[in-house]
């Protein structure tokens, strides 16, 4: 029964973690409204995204006796931030991509993650996907057709919007691979430390070659608290408390819960329109990543 007791938690907790990082794309657009830049937009995120895994640090320490359970040596501070440059670009990448396209599209192809990791995984492994992957990778690709909603004439979608947005799913695989592999001896608030700290490197790099016009302040006192709580700080943290948990195939399935909110974030919040087909399509890649990460084999 307690085992049962914690799985539950987990899926609660990876469930709350992707609701909160489906919501902010729909903010990030909100903010581009009233004016401010991604240079602007992504900095406040990962200042106050630092400041606060800063605390969160503070606190473990303080509760430790500030002795933390494993010091992290030169090595795995430098790996861990090398790693954390993907995931600034992945920032980066998205914002610039719902820039120029709707969220419900944008987050649509942050999803191609799913095929990005199977084809990864057969570069690095050196061996061919199983026939239960091809046939959530065919899934996943027939489900962005619909969902990106490119087989009607009448919606034109901004090529840039879909670069941008085809490279933030490439970054967030490599972000995805790095994060379950890098320095997993340490604690996940150090290590979401570090990344972040690599990550701010490419993000302020691309506010000192992008911003022409002055920094606007405002924004840390209108946008740069929520993107990051809802960016930087709570997705990560309940992500790292649930997935233990639930495990990695119940938890995969749990988190696609950002791609139905991010959508209905966009449609009551900015009036997107979603017609019927791209409803399908965002079934298509939740039953993809379903079929991916559900074991199929009986058990004897």
């Amino acid at each position: 029964m307690t085992s049962q007791n914690n799985v539950l938690k987990g899926v609660f907790l990876v469930a709350l973690g992707a609701t909160t990082y489906g919501m902010l794309a729909t903010f990030v657009k909100m903010a581009y409204s009233e004016g401010y830049t991604t240079a602007e937009v992504t900095t406040s995120q990962f200042i106050y995204g630092i400041l606060g895994i800063l605390a969160i640090n503070l606190f473990q320490r303080i509760k430790n006796k500030n002795k933390p359970a494993v010091k992290a040596s030169r090595k795995n501070i430098f790996n861990l931030m090398l790693a954390g440059t993907s995931l600034g670009m992945t920032s980066l990448f998205y914002y610039l991509a719902v820039k120029y396209i709707p969220v419900s599209i944008g987050i649509v192809l942050l999803m191609q993650t799913v095929w990005m990791g199977v084809l990864l995984e057969m570069i690095l492994e050196k061996k061919l996907p199983s026939k239960q992957k091809v046939i959530a990778v065919l899934i996943v690709l027939f489900g962005t057709v619909l969902a990106t909603n490119i087989i009607n004439n009448d919606i034109e979608l901004d090529w840039r919007g879909l670069f941008w947005g085809m490279l933030a799913a490439a970054s967030f695989t490599t972000t995805m691979f790095t994060a379950n592999s890098v320095a997993t001896e340490i604690s996940s608030a150090q290590r979401s430390l570090y990344m972040l700290l690599g990550g701010a490197v490419i993000v302020f790099s691309f506010a000192f070659a992008t911003q022409v016009t002055a920094f606007n302040m405002e924004i840390f006192l209108k946008w740069g608290i929520v993107l990051s709580l809802f960016g930087t700080i709570i997705p990560p943290l309940l992500m790292t408390a649930g997935f233990p948990l639930t495990g990695i195939g119940l938890g995969s399935i749990v988190s696609a819960l950002e791609l139905p909110v991010s959508v209905m974030m966009a449609y009551v919040l900015l009036n997107e329109k979603v017609i019927f087909s791209q409803w399908v399509g965002i079934v298509l890649i939740i039953l993809a990543i379903i079929i991916m990460n559900v074991n199929f084999k009986s058990k004897k």
